[in-house]
């Protein structure tokens, strides 16, 4: 009886033991684990998008903002400022001004663009075009909706890196290398400006130091100057999906999401070269060598009459109608989201 009476304890006292150690080295491991999946969190959340635009005038952007001279800009037909004053949906622009009225610049969307003055980096706002400056800002391109819609769509701040110049073709200038032949000089800066844009990001945008670039997206807006050679309009098809090809090879990034905006000017009634180039840009996104993750985006519904523009003579440019640039990058902002979800 004595026997049975201690023996007990004496069993039971390692198996507490036990089960206590058991206990203390489980709570370790969930920490452990709990720990590291917060520092995977912490560093998923240290990341900034990055979105490359590129093309030629129309993506430089020509959408005027507010000057209205009777003869020179059709007294405002078609600004930005009339425009959002005319506008039956007053919530479609309302995002672009703050309450005291001054041009909104987000804190969560960035864009890079080097152009004839230098380089402009900031916030998503107006003024990031070919003619601009910090202190001139009276035009708009794709960019500034495009940013609106990314901005939105991200948790995570986004930067675009937009590289654009008048009058280029992709069949010469921005020729991608595996089109052969020689490469087009202004694929080269491009790539060049995107380097430039990576390396000096921290010093131009205070918000996202310490933050991981990571590719994100490819908005390609151009196709004007390829309708006037019968080489280029014959090869856009083949050299658009190079194009795409060769970033993405560039990026590292095999499956990048890409939008092709169509060369819209004018509206769905356009000549042959015209209506050429749109189906070359359209069967390019369909290539099942470009995996499906690339999209067309048609913006021939967002031409407006130059009765109702500022440039009535730049028909190249959209005559300049805010409206036109204004939808053309929201559509281009949308796609890509669609393409992201």
């Amino acid at each position: 009886m004595a026997f049975s009476t201690i023996m007990p304890k004496r069993s039971t006292a390692p198996l507490n033991d036990l089960t206590f150690d058991m206990k203390m080295i489980m709570t370790k491991l969930m920490l452990t684990l709990l720990i590291a999946s917060l520092s995977v969190s912490s560093n998923a959340a240290k990341t900034v998008k990055v979105f490359l635009l590129a093309g030629q005038s129309n993506m430089e952007g020509q959408g005027v903002v507010d000057m209205d001279h009777p003869e020179y800009y059709n007294g405002g037909k078609g600004t930005l400022l009339r425009v959002m004053k005319n506008s039956t949906d007053s919530k479609r622009y309302a995002h672009l001004k703050n309450k005291k009225g001054d041009w909104v610049a987000r804190d969560d969307a960035f864009i890079r663009f080097r152009n004839k003055q230098g380089v402009m980096a900031g916030g998503v706002s107006i003024g990031f075009t070919g003619y601009g400056s910090d202190k001139s800002r009276h035009h708009i391109g794709p960019e500034l909706q495009i940013g609106h819609a990314l901005g939105d769509h991200y948790e995570e701040p986004v930067l675009l890196i937009k590289t654009a110049w008048g009058g280029k073709s992709l069949h010469k200038d921005f020729r991608p290398p595996s089109a052969g032949g020689e490469t087009g000089p202004y694929y080269k800066q491009m790539l060049d400006e995107v380097k430039e844009a990576l390396a000096e990001m921290e010093k131009e945008f205070s918000g996202l130091k310490g933050r991981r670039p990571e590719w994100a997206g490819f908005v390609w807006f151009q196709g004007w100057n390829d309708m006037f050679d019968k080489d280029a309009l014959a090869e856009y098809e083949d050299n658009l999906v190079h194009l795409i090809q060769d970033l993405r090879k560039e990026f590292k990034s095999p499956n990048l999401p890409v939008i092709v905006g169509e060369l819209g000017n004018g509206g769905p009634k356009a000549g042959g070269n015209m209506l050429a180039i749109r189906e070359a840009q359209k069967s390019a996104t369909e290539r099942k060598e470009l995996k499906g993750n690339v999209k067309f985006v048609s913006t021939t519904d967002f031409a407006r009459p130059k009765e109702d523009s500022p440039n009535v003579g730049h028909g190249h440019h959209w005559f300049g109608n805010a409206e036109s640039y204004f939808l053309i990058g929201d559509a281009l902002g949308k796609g890509m989201v669609n393409l992201l979800d």
